[in-house]
């Protein structure tokens, strides 16, 4: 089916329901609204055959910078959340597996003498807000000893890859539903029950991570590589790191709206961010795109976002400024992403069309619109179910406890190419 208008195209080729999406290391941690790789290595594929450079904005666990590595295109990254950033550094880093078994080795050498008493330790607990309303005094013990080892290790890099698994650890003992990514805590009887073996997760992750790695190395022929920064694209791109006219494609899946309504990427990092001492962790969702809230109602210049602007406020008056804040800050991004791409390079943007308050934002028509007041053209859209991406598909518009409704079934695969 295509839609002429604006190329829609619904091509089910593109919904790889039945694909693994855990190969190597795209097993490593899990992570709101992850992009499939299969989705990245795909659009590589057909549209970056000749790519020396890709360019990720919002880059979370560097789905794409792997994808890219793989297929020898060097790549960058920036993300906002110091997880997701060290694990997209992690994911891209390759590490002799000489050199890891080394350090797992030792590791599992030193749990097994604690364990037996042989070694003794006396772990310093980090304090933070609620850390007893998290986890249980056990499991802040256990959390505390492994923390120090990890601190120990003088290889940066190996460091680094204990960390992933670290914090995956953390996530999984904490007393939190892990089946939410915003902070839910288990009910009094599910707490009751709960006695996580510390030691024995972070040995599976560890272990886990290593095969993965060890798949990631058979596949990596080349000498492609990843740089991770922390800049935030809706404020400025640092010419030191991406100059003008730098970039032959752009992959990325941005937020689909701001942080505190729709997918809570602060929330869902915030203990892991807290055990590992990442400072900025209470101002990941403030920097997000749309975390500021704007005071004044804005008038894009493009009918289908005002149509649905002026919708929202007649319904809500104080919500509508979470979305114009959203897209003043998306609009600033865009402009700003579009400067470093070359003449005839590709933005390849993988969106939702989200709700408010029961009314559908077209975000893949606003990404369209935005590319091509920057000098862009638009190649087609293809629309794809989501059967895997891991993000939620119902969501209460009311906050009214029970009263749902269908969030996103489907995501937009944005293409366009820049023409001047």
């Amino acid at each position: 089916m295509i839609r002429a208008e604006f190329k829609k195209i619904r091509d089910d080729s593109w919904d790889f329901k039945t694909a693994y999406t855990k190969q190597h290391v795209h097993c490593f941690h899990p992570y709101p609204a992850m992009m499939i790789p299969q989705v990245a290595g795909r659009i590589l594929d057909e549209f970056a055959k000749k790519a020396s450079l890709l360019f990720d904005p919002y880059c979370g666990t560097g789905t794409s910078l792997v994808e890219a590595n793989l297929r020898g295109i060097n790549a960058i990254g920036t993300d906002i959340n110091p997880l997701a950033r060290s694990i997209a550094k992690v994911k891209t880093t390759v590490i002799p597996l000489k050199v890891l078994d080394s350090y797992l080795k030792g590791f599992n050498d030193f749990i097994f003498s604690v364990k037996l008493g042989i070694k003794k330790v006396s772990p310093v607990i980090p304090y933070f807000k609620n850390i007893d309303y998290w986890f249980k005094k056990e499991t802040q013990y256990w959390l505390a000893v492994i923390k120090e080892y990890i601190e120990g290790i003088d290889n940066k890099d190996v460091q680094d890859f204990f960390k992933v698994a670290f914090s995956e650890t953390v996530r999984e003992a904490s007393l939190t539903r892990n089946s939410e990514f915003k902070l839910y805590r288990m009910t009094h009887k599910q707490i009751e029950k709960f006695n996580p073996d510390v030691l024995s997760i972070m040995i599976k992750k560890l272990i886990r991570n290593r095969n993965g790695m060890a798949e990631y190395i058979s596949l990596k022929n080349n000498k492609a590589t990843s740089k991770i920064y922390d800049f935030n694209s809706v404020y400025q791109i640092p010419e030191s790191a991406l100059p003008t006219h730098s970039v032959d494609i752009v992959v990325t899946s941005p937020p689909y709206g701001d942080s505190r309504t729709t997918v809570a990427y602060g929330q869902f990092s915030r203990l892991s961010n807290q055990w590992l001492g990442f400072e900025e962790i209470n101002e990941v969702d403030k920097r997000s795109m749309g975390g500021i809230r704007k005071k004044e109602f804005k008038n894009f210049g493009f009918n289908p976002l005002d149509k649905v602007l002026l919708q929202i406020a007649k319904i809500d008056k104080k919500r509508v400024y979470d979305v114009i804040s959203f897209y003043i800050d998306y609009e600033q991004s865009i402009s700003n992403i579009s400067k470093i791409v070359k003449v005839g390079g590709i933005v390849a943007y993988v969106v939702g069309n989200r709700r408010v308050k029961g009314i559908e934002i077209p975000n893949d028509e606003i990404t369209r619109e935005f590319f091509e007041r920057n000098g862009f053209k638009h190649i087609k859209t293809i629309i794809r179910e989501i059967p895997n991406k891991r993000m939620p598909k119902r969501n209460s518009p009311t906050n009214i406890q029970g009263l749902t409704e269908t969030t996103m079934n489907y995501e937009h695969i944005v293409i366009l190419r820049k023409e001047k």
